[in-house]
């Protein structure tokens, strides 16, 4: 066994007793005062061992994934793999979603009352309740919003809105438009990795990004859309800078303002976006007009909600009232902040963080690595530190195995890094699937 080896199995032993303090100490907050609100922490889930629907498909997949997820990755055509990739993540939601049933895993979980489906009605006058929007946020005004649409901007719900005036009713349209979406996000990162490191690394991290386990909460919240969304305004974005194209760059700066109108704490994206910028900063110092059309295309979607007459600032600190007045204002800080990270370590699996470690080295030594090494560590770098703003802040205890999912899905291309993929791509299916059939999540 090589000392690098050994290193990347002492990492990852080390996140396993994160995880397992996170759950031993949880237990007992949760048990002796009652103030973290989750049943099985550090994830909002309860213990109940069960199979389903989805669990022959999960198994298929899994099992497949690490099979034959690097061989196709390194042999397939690049659009093919891209088309794969896709395919394979969606199969691979679909499925773990499906251990709990149609019901439960897809078409009910955004219909219950903290979600968006439960206002579909109150936007029948689109440009009326964007202008009272901030009137219903706090839980003391009249006929305040349910949870999740006063703790995002409007587009969030309005997305919604939009899906049933096209006809796709109901929380079975939702939910698939969120694993559909979702599995897109694993193809924007492969994107981006491509434009600003190298193919191959792209390629090496694609089963990782495919077999995530992320993909347990991908299948059941909204945010699995946010994360696409925003990964997409990030991979455009490399390919606005590494082809000097302003049309990308537009598109870029459209998604990336699309995506602060659908979640608040997204505005960390800019820390990922900023990587880009620097890691392409010749393509932008050759051709200076990239970024006034990113701030250009970035305007649009503030503008609009602006004269349609919601106040993001406004809608914003009024959400930070409303944060405290419910249980954030009860869940201990001093357990959250590192037990939220202890919830990454789930959702990006046990290859990662020695994968982060691999990164990490990099970053150090960075004129000695391969050709577009360090690129991709920086791009990793960027993200874990959005990850910890995020964190720090206080607006993220608990529930960060959906809400941080924007940020993980950054964090896995570490694993091109590491060696013996599909060793670590069996802990990543595994660590997946014992998730979906010992706990029934709350997303």
């Amino acid at each position: 066994m090589t000392r690098a080896l050994l290193r990347d199995l002492y990492t990852a032993l080390a996140a396993a007793l994160l995880v397992t303090a996170a759950v031993l100490v949880g237990r007992h907050i949760q048990h002796s005062h009652h103030t973290l609100f989750v049943n099985w922490p550090p994830l909002l889930a309860t213990w109940d061992p069960h199979v389903g629907p989805g669990t022959p498909a999960a198994l298929v997949v899994g099992a497949a994934g690490v099979a034959y997820g690097p061989t196709l990755a390194a042999r397939l055509p690049w659009r093919a793999l891209l088309a794969a990739a896709w395919a394979t993540a969606t199969a691979w939601i679909a499925s773990l979603a499906l251990i709990d049933g149609w019901r439960h895993g897809i078409a009910g979980q955004l219909t219950s009352r903290h979600e968006y489906l439960q206002v579909i009605e109150r936007f029948d006058d689109i440009p009326s309740t964007l202008r009272d929007f901030t009137r219903h946020i706090l839980l003391e005004s009249p006929d305040n919003w349910p949870a999740h649409v006063a703790g995002h901007p409007p587009a969030a719900p309005l997305t919604f809105v939009l899906l049933d005036r096209m006809g796709l009713r109901g929380g079975g349209w939702a939910g698939t438009w969120c694993i559909a979406v979702g599995a897109t996000a694993c193809v924007a990162v492969l994107v981006a990795v491509r434009a600003l490191a190298s193919e191959s690394l792209a390629r090496r991290a694609a089963p990782f990004l495919v077999l995530a386990p992320a993909a347990v909460w991908m299948g059941t919240s909204a945010d699995a859309y946010f994360a696409a969304v925003a990964a997409w305004a990030v991979a455009l974005l490399a390919l606005a800078v590494s082809r000097r194209s302003l049309r990308w760059a537009a598109a870029a700066g459209l998604l990336f303002g699309l995506t602060c109108y659908l979640s608040y704490g997204l505005t960390l994206v800019a820390l990922i976006g900023s990587a880009v910028l620097l890691l392409g900063r010749r393509h932008v110092r050759e051709r200076p007009t990239l970024l006034a059309v990113l701030v250009t295309g970035l305007a649009v979607v503030p503008v609009a909600f602006t004269l349609a007459g919601f106040d993001w600032w406004e809608a914003y600190h009024l959400l930070v009232k409303r944060y405290y007045q419910g249980v954030g204002g009860i869940r201990p800080y001093g357990y959250w902040v590192w037990a939220n990270l202890a919830c990454t370590v789930l959702i990006t699996g046990l290859a990662t963080p020695p994968g982060l470690r691999r990164a990490g080295a990099v970053l150090v030594r960075p004129r000695t690595e391969p050709p577009g090494h360090a690129h991709l560590a920086l791009l990793v770098a960027s993200a874990l530190l959005a990850l910890l703003v995020a964190d720090l802040s206080g607006m993220s205890k608990a529930e960060t195995e959906r809400i941080w999912l924007p940020f993980a899905v950054w964090l896995l291309p570490a694993c091109a890094f590491l060696s013996r993929p599909r060793v670590w791509l069996t802990a990543q299916a595994v660590l997946a699937l014992l998730l979906n059939h010992l706990l029934l999540t709350g997303w």
